[in-house]
């Protein structure tokens, strides 16, 4: 056989072998989805929306806007939902690991509602799909909740008390915030068989957990050990007081306790200047009567009260009183010294005794999930949900992440950028314009008229290229500052006093300065013509 039918048959062989691969790794997913809703298609006649009354908010088959993806969109405000979709077959969560995620996109921010999901129990436990409501009972409930001072990622967990035989709610202790932004999210939380939960925000763990830990869990799933006895009461008794007043001590003999804490001090002497037939206030002499003004409706009219002017410069006003000063013999009321109490027995405590509810849990005894529901109350419109998955493996949820959420997400991240960097921009360009119109009316101020087409230049060059806006400002300012400079210390030498020149050199001086009067009356009409600049902004 010649080499290149060798080489051919190698590359038959290879690809034949990565088809082979990748039909069973997609068959291995496919088979580790145990649900899955991406809402390719319209839940109508696949999802069965609740007919209870209170449930009146309308579901719609709606694209994620800036996608062509397909979504289930709550349309309305104001408004409770509720829709529920059975599983094929309930999925345990006694054995091996699940993985429960799904997506959310706030299309119109979150400022009060839920968007969580529940994951409900076989219908054997009392519910119907046309019925489902919030007194459906669920297993799990997981998802993001924001409404006042509520900002969490719920993980809630019902779990049956294997003694008392009742479901208990117990609530993941410090959940992670909900994402502030308007961009589609992922939410996925993983159970492990080693009892461990971990909350994943867009493929970012934010929480780990263990069901058994009472850090973890309010209230714990295992009870305590011991509870406070409930028929223990404390003894009549028993002395909670650490410290009491000392019964040996006895009131010191100059000890008064009717002495005032303050007395008037009689060494002080009225100030220098104090006005005493000065009043604090006076009638304002500028006030005048209202002409709608009538005394038999309004009353007798009086003018306001003003500050006493003639007191600003005085050391006061009014009838002069010797002020009040710390008694030194006020001692106020006397007290016994306190000691130690020789009964004192401690804060009373009830006695421990064992809980009759106490349980041992190797895990926990997690129901079954038959169906996968949406029941919620939100002041908002335009949350989107899509691509529900329940899955027995992490990697088909960090695969589905990767593919349906991670270029979206990226997509609409670079698109927020994109949106605030042009805010930011226009802000600054209308704050520029304003800063530009400001400074032609500085370059009118008449005291900058010799100025004025040197200032112009420069504004010209600043519109031009506005990141020099800053630098514009300061050569203009410093423009400003030396015509001020000139104008305090003035800006013309002393003359000096010259002899008188012959007659010929008087003569020449006669015509440069003819010439110079001419070269002045050019600068003068120049200065009075209008600006380039702003002849040009005038026939725009």
């Amino acid at each position: 056989m010649g080499e290149a039918k060798r080489v051919s048959l190698r590359v038959a062989v290879l690809l034949l072998a990565a088809f082979v691969l990748f039909v069973q790794l997609n068959a291995a997913s496919n088979d580790d989805k145990i649900f899955y809703e991406s809402f390719e298609e319209t839940f109508e006649g696949r999802w069965t929306v609740s007919d209870k009354d209170d449930y009146q908010g309308v579901w719609k088959h709606s694209k994620s806007e800036d996608h062509e993806e397909y979504g289930l969109l709550v349309s309305e405000k104001a408004r409770k939902y509720a829709i529920v979709k059975e599983l094929d077959e309930p999925a345990s969560l006694k054995d091996g690991t699940i993985v429960l995620q799904f997506e959310t996109r706030f299309q119109n921010g979150l400022e009060c509602g839920g968007a969580y999901l529940k994951y409900l129990r076989p219908q054997e436990a009392g519910w119907t799909v046309k019925e489902f409501d919030s007194e459906s009972p669920y297993s799990i409930m997981f998802g993001p909740d924001k409404c006042g001072a509520t900002n969490k990622v719920h993980f809630i967990l019902k779990h049956k008390n294997p003694k008392s035989g009742e479901y208990v709610e117990h609530h993941l202790k410090f959940p992670p915030s909900v994402p502030s932004d308007k961009l589609t999210h992922v939410y996925t939380a993983i159970l492990k068989p080693d009892n461990e939960l971990r909350i994943l925000v867009d493929g970012e763990e934010k929480k780990k957990a263990n069901f058994l830990s009472s850090d973890d869990f309010e209230p714990p799933l295992i009870p305590a050990k011991t509870i406070p006895d409930p028929d223990d009461k404390k003894p009549e008794d028993w002395d909670e007081r650490a410290k009491i007043p000392d019964p040996s001590a006895s009131k010191p003999d100059d000890w008064d306790e009717d002495a005032p804490m303050e007395i008037v001090d009689e060494e002080a002497v009225k100030p220098e200047g104090w006005l005493d037939d000065e009043p604090d206030e006076i009638d304002d002499p500028d006030a005048a009567k209202p002409e709608d003004w009538e005394d038999e409706e309004d009353g007798e009219w009086e003018a306001p009260k003003i500050d006493n002017p003639k007191c600003e410069s005085a050391p006061g006003c009014g009838e002069w009183k010797k002020p009040m000063k710390s008694n030194p013999a006020y001692k106020g009321k006397w007290h016994a010294p306190l000691i130690d109490n020789p009964n004192y027995k401690g804060i009373w405590k009830p006695q421990e005794i064992p809980n009759p509810a106490y349980f041992e849990l190797e895990k926990p005894n997690f129901e079954p999930i038959a169906a996968v529901g949406i029941e919620i109350w939100t002041m908002q419109d335009g949350v989107l949900f899509g691509h529900i998955l329940i899955a027995d493996n992490e990697k088909v949820a960090e695969s589905l992440r990767q593919t349906a959420w991670k270029t979206k997400f990226d997509a609409e991240k670079e698109k927020q950028k994109t949106e605030e960097a042009a805010a930011g921009s226009d802000a600054l360009a209308g704050i520029q314009k304003k800063v530009f119109d400001v400074l032609y009316q500085i370059a009118d101020i008449p005291f900058l008229s010799n100025h004025k087409d040197k200032i112009i230049e420069i504004i010209e060059k600043g519109e031009k290229q506005p990141n020099l806006t800053i630098g514009i400002l300061v050569s203009i300012v410093v423009v400003i500052f030396s015509v001020i400079l000139k104008i305090l210390f003035g800006g013309k030498k002393p003359a000096k006093v010259e002899k008188p020149a012959p007659a010929a050199e008087t003569s020449k001086k006669d015509e440069s300065s003819e010439e110079k009067t001419e070269e002045t009356e050019k600068d003068d009409a120049a200065a009075a013509a209008p600006p380039r600049r702003r002849q040009a902004r005038r026939e725009t």
